[in-house]
C-alpha cells in the first residue's frame, strides 16, 4: 500500500515475524539459522512483495500457499509459480483457507501472513473504483469478476443499512446527513462513478478536517461492505488458529481501527484461554491457552514512513500458537 504500486509494507518486520525468536519494539534474530523449511501461507499476494520475500526465507523443499482476490494478483502470481515452483497461488478470500488447504493437500501450516486492507494498484488505479480522488466506475470489488459492485449497493440499499453501515465500518459521525444525501441524489439519477458519490457525500459533510478529504470514511466503509473484509477477517483468524502447527506463527499488518481491534482482541482472548468464575480455583492446564503473543504491536519505521507515508497507519501484531 503506497504511492508505488509494488511497496510491501512492513515488508522485513512481517517476513521476520514469522521466523524470528522475539518481535518488539523490533524484531529480534532468527529462530535457528538457514533457511526454513515447512509449509507457509501469504494471504494476500497482491503484487507479490511479501510472497517473494518469504519465499527468499524458504529452503528448497518449502512450501508457499498464496490467496488473493484480485484477478490482476493471478498474473503476477503465475510469473513467479513458473519461476519458483515452491508457489501455490489461490484465486479467492483468505476466508477460506480450510478450503484451499483441503484442495492443495495440506494437512497443516507453518506460518500465516496476513496483509489486510486494498493494495496500491487497487487504489491508484482510477477504474478500480475505489478512489474518491480520482474519477472512475463506482465499482470497489477486490475481485471484479464477480459480486455486488459499490453501484449496485449503493443505489439500493436501505437508507437505515447505509447509515449503519457508514457509522459501524467508518465511523461516520455525518452518516444520517450522508446516507440522506445519497437516496434522494439516486432517486434521480443513479450512481455511477467515484467522484460523482464523492461530490455529494463531500457536501453532505459540514465539517471537513484539514489533510483530510470528506468523503474518506464514507468510501472506506463502503469497501468494507462490498469486499465483506471484517467477516472475513474473523473467519480467517479462526481457519489460522485450526491450520497452524503448535509454533507456528500467526503475523498480522492492519490498516485502520477496525481491523486492529479485531485482531487485538482475538490475539488477546486465545491468549487468556477460558473464562472462569472469580474465586474459582484455576490451573494453567485448566485455560486451555491456544495463543502466545509475540512481543508488542510493531509500527513502520522511520525509514519506511519516508518512502512511504501509506505505512503511517499500519500496525503488525504476531501470535504463537500452543501446543495443545
Amino acid at each position: 500500500m503506497d504511492s508505488s504500486p509494488h511497496y510491501s509494507v512492513l515488508l522485513e518486520e512481517s517476513v521476520s515475524a514469522l521466523f524470528a525468536e522475539q518481535c518488539g519494539p523490533r524484531l529480534g534474530g532468527p529462530r535457528s539459522g538457514g533457511p526454513r523449511s515447512g509449509v507457509y501461507v501469504d494471504g494476500t499476494f497482491g503484487r507479490g512483495g511479501h510472497s517473494r520475500a518469504i519465499l527468499n526465507a524458504l529452503d528448497n523443499n518449502a512450501r508457499l500457499l498464496a490467496f488473493d482476490k484480485d484477478p490482476q494478483a493471478i498474473e503476477e502470481a503465475k510469473k513467479l509459480a513458473a519461476e519458483d515452483a515452491r508457489l501455490t497461488f489461490y484465486h479467492g478470500s483468505f476466508a477460506e483457507l480450510q478450503k484451499a488447504l483441503a484442495e492443495k493437500n495440506i494437512a497443516a501450516v507453518d506460518g500465516i501472513l496476513l496483509d489486510l486492507g486494498v493494495s496500491s494498484p487497487q487504489l491508484d488505479e482510477a477504474e478500480r473504483g475505489f478512489s474518491f480522488l480520482h474519477d472512475g466506475p463506482l465499482d470497489m470489488r477486490m475481485d471484479n469478476s464477480r459480486g455486488q459492485s459499490a453501484a449496485d449497493w449503493v443505489n439500493s440499499v436501505a437508507e437505515d443499512e447505509l447509515v449503519s453501515s457508514l457509522k459501524e465500518f467508518g465511523e461516520e459521525r455525518f452518516a444520517k446527513r450522508m446516507a440522506r444525501a445519497i437516496v434522494q441524489r439516486r432517486a434521480q439519477q443513479p450512481f455511477t462513478r467515484t467522484a460523482d458519490l464523492a461530490k455529494v457525500i463531500s457536501e453532505a459533510n459540514p465539517a471537513w478536517e484539514k489533510g483530510k478529504h470528506p468523503a474518506t470514511r464514507a468510501f472506506q466503509a463502503i469497501r468494507i461492505v462490498v469486499n465483506r473484509e471484517l467477516s472475513d477477517l474473523q473467519i480467517v483468524l479462526q481457519e489460522a488458529l485450526k491450520a497452524l502447527r503448535p509454533g507456528g506463527r500467526l503475523v498480522v499488518i492492519s490498516f485502520h481501527s477496525l481491523e486492529d481491534r479485531i485482531v487485538k482482541r482475538f490475539f488477546r482472548d486465545k491468549s487468556k484461554g477460558k473464562m472462569f468464575p472469580p474465586g474459582m480455583p484455576v490451573t494453567e492446564a485448566m485455560l486451555e491457552k491456544e495463543l502466545k503473543l509475540v512481543g508488542k504491536a510493531i509500527k513502520a519505521s522511520a525509514r519506511e514512513l519516508e518512502e512511504n507515508i501509506r505505512s503511517r497507519s499500519a500496525i503488525l501484531r504476531v501470535a504463537e500458537k500452543l501446543s495443545q
